[in-house]
């Protein structure tokens, strides 16, 4: 198993957007063989004195904080997927109009599990 995170922001008012892209990468990230995708919109996300996930991702008032993650079976797939990424295969129906949040301030990492239990 292998993860790729992501945490970024997006105005309020572009969540419906959000949603149809967040919707269309996930069929498209489960196509290039992923196994799980999980978004996450702010419910509760406190500000903290010295850190926070708002300051991390440069939120102004009016966005909200989105999380989420994408479960591999293995790095090399998702390495291929990033290939196919990279290459613009599959996007020839994504949304049009400009992505619903500055991609400038998104934070991704990918990351190898420590620890798993549950399902």
């Amino acid at each position: 198993m292998y993860i790729a995170v992501a945490v970024l922001s997006v105005p309020e008012a572009n969540r419906e957007a959000y949603i149809e892209a967040a919707e269309y990468m996930a069929k498209w990230s489960m196509d290039h063989g992923a196994l799980e995708v999980v978004e996450l919109w702010e419910s509760n996300v406190p500000e903290g004195k010295t850190t926070d996930l708002r300051k991390a991702v440069a939120a102004p008032d009016g966005e909200k904080i989105v999380a989420g993650w994408v479960v591999w079976p293995d790095k090399e797939t998702l390495d291929k997927a990033k290939g196919a990424m990279e290459r613009g295969e599959g996007f020839e129906d994504y949304p049009e109009g400009d992505p619903p949040f500055d991609g400038s301030r998104l934070i991704f990492g990918e990351f190898e599990p420590l620890l798993t239990k549950g399902r």
